[in-house]
C-alpha cells in the first residue's frame, strides 16, 4: 500500500507576486522522472499534456508545480493579462507571475471559453499567457471539451452574438488529469475496480480523439510510494532552463511565439532540418500510421528539447527524444484500447 506524497510548499521568491498562495516545489515530488522531463520539455515550448493515473498518484501535484517553472511574464503581456481580467471583471493586480486557472469539472461551456448575453472572457482566455489545469477531466461535459479545440489551435477565441462578435486571445497551456475509470482503479494493482466494461469506455471517450490529437504528451502515472527518496531539482533551477529556452524562441520568431504554437511554416523555415533528417521522421510516421499532425508535432517538440539543450539546430538526439515521447503515448493509448475492448 502506498502511502500519500507529503508536500513541500514553497512562496514563489517574487517581490511583485501580489498574492500569499503556495505553489507545490518539484523538489519535493518524488518519483515521476519522465513526467517531470515532459512537463519541463512542456513549459519551455508551451506545449499540452494530459496526466493519467489512479487517484493518489501525484496528477494534481504535478500539475500544481508546473506552475512554478514559468518564467515571469513580459511587461506588455502583465498589461494584456490584466485588460482581459479587468472585461471578466476578475481580481488580478499588476502581477508578473503566469495565470494560473484550475475550474471545477461543473462548469459550463461558457464559463470555460466565454461567451453570456453580455460577452466576456472565459477560463481560458484568463489563463492566456498561463495555465488552464482541467482536473477530473472525464467529468467535464463532452461539448464543453469539444470547444477547447480551435481555442488550443489559434490561441483566441471568437464568440458570435446577434448584435456583435468579439475576439478573446486565449494563448495557454493544457493542462489536463484524469483518472482511468470513474471509480479510478481500472487495471490498478492496488484496488479491485468495479466499473463495468461499458462505463470505462464512456468515461475515456469524453475526450474526443481531435482533441486528444492535439494533446502532445499523453502520460500514464503510477503511484510512487515513499521508497522513492531521491532528491530532484528545485523548481527554480528548472524555471531558469525554460526561460533560457524560452528566449531563444523569442529570437527566432520575430513575431512572438513558441514552438509549441507558431505557423508550421515557420518553425520549418529556421528549424533547419537535415534532408536525411525529414526523411527518418517521415519514415517513422509512415511505418507507425501516424498522421501529419503527428509528424508536425514531433518536429515541435524536438525543437523545444533543442532549445533546452541551448542546440541552433535540432541535433539528432533531440529528434530520438520527440519521437520516443510519441512511441509513449501511443503504447499507452493502444494498451488501454486493448484492456477495455478483452474487459
Amino acid at each position: 500500500m502506498n502511502l500519500p506524497q507529503e508536500r513541500l510548499l514553497l512562496p514563489f521568491d517574487h517581490t511583485d507576486y501580489e498574492t500569499t498562495e503556495m505553489y507545490t516545489d518539484f523538489a519535493s515530488i518524488r518519483g515521476h522522472q519522465h513526467v517531470k522531463r515532459a512537463l519541463e520539455i512542456a513549459a519551455a515550448g508551451g506545449h499540452h499534456v494530459l496526466l493519467n493515473g489512479p487517484p493518489g498518484c501525484g496528477k494534481t501535484m504535478l500539475a500544481d508545480a508546473f506552475h512554478t517553472i514559468l518564467p515571469n511574464l513580459t511587461n506588455e503581456d502583465m498589461l494584456e493579462t490584466f485588460g482581459i481580467y479587468h472585461l471578466a471583471k476578475e481580481n488580478r493586480g499588476f502581477s508578473k507571475r503566469p495565470p494560473y486557472r484550475h475550474p471545477h469539472h461543473s462548469a459550463s461551456a461558457i464559463s470555460l471559453i466565454g461567451g453570456g448575453t453580455f460577452p466576456k472572457p472565459g477560463e481560458i482566455s484568463l489563463a492566456h499567457k498561463g495555465v488552464l489545469f482541467l482536473d477530473e477531466l472525464g467529468e467535464f461535459s463532452r461539448k464543453a471539451l469539444d470547444m477547447l479545440r480551435r481555442p488550443l489551435e489559434t490561441g483566441e477565441v471568437t464568440i458570435n452574438r446577434v448584435r456583435q462578435s468579439v475576439t478573446y486571445p486565449s494563448s495557454f497551456i493544457l493542462i489536463a488529469a484524469t483518472n482511468p475509470c470513474p471509480f479510478g482503479y481500472f487495471q490498478s494493482h492496488e484496488r479491485y475496480c468495479t466499473c463495468t466494461q461499458h462505463q470505462v469506455k464512456n468515461y475515456q471517450l469524453k475526450a474526443s480523439g481531435p482533441l486528444l490529437d492535439r494533446i502532445d504528451f499523453l502520460l500514464t502515472l503510477k503511484s510512487v510510494g515513499l521508497v522513492a527518496t531521491e532528491t530532484g531539482e528545485t523548481s527554480a533551477i528548472i524555471q531558469k532552463r525554460v526561460e533560457n529556452a524560452r528566449c531563444m524562441q523569442k529570437e527566432r520568431y520575430a513575431k512572438g511565439g513558441l514552438n509549441g504554437n507558431v505557423p508550421f511554416s515557420l518553425l520549418l523555415e529556421v528549424s533547419r532540418l537535415t534532408t536525411e533528417e525529414m526523411k527518418k521522421i517521415t519514415t517513422i510516421c509512415f511505418e507507425e500510421k501516424w498522421s501529419n499532425r503527428t509528424q508536425a508535432k514531433i518536429i515541435r517538440i524536438a525543437r523545444t528539447i533543442a532549445d533546452l539543450a541551448e542546440e541552433k539546430t535540432i541535433s539528432e538526439a533531440a529528434i530520438e527524444e520527440a519521437i520516443g515521447w510519441k512511441r509513449m503515448t501511443s503504447d499507452s493509448q493502444n494498451g488501454t484500447n486493448e484492456r477495455i475492448h478483452n474487459g
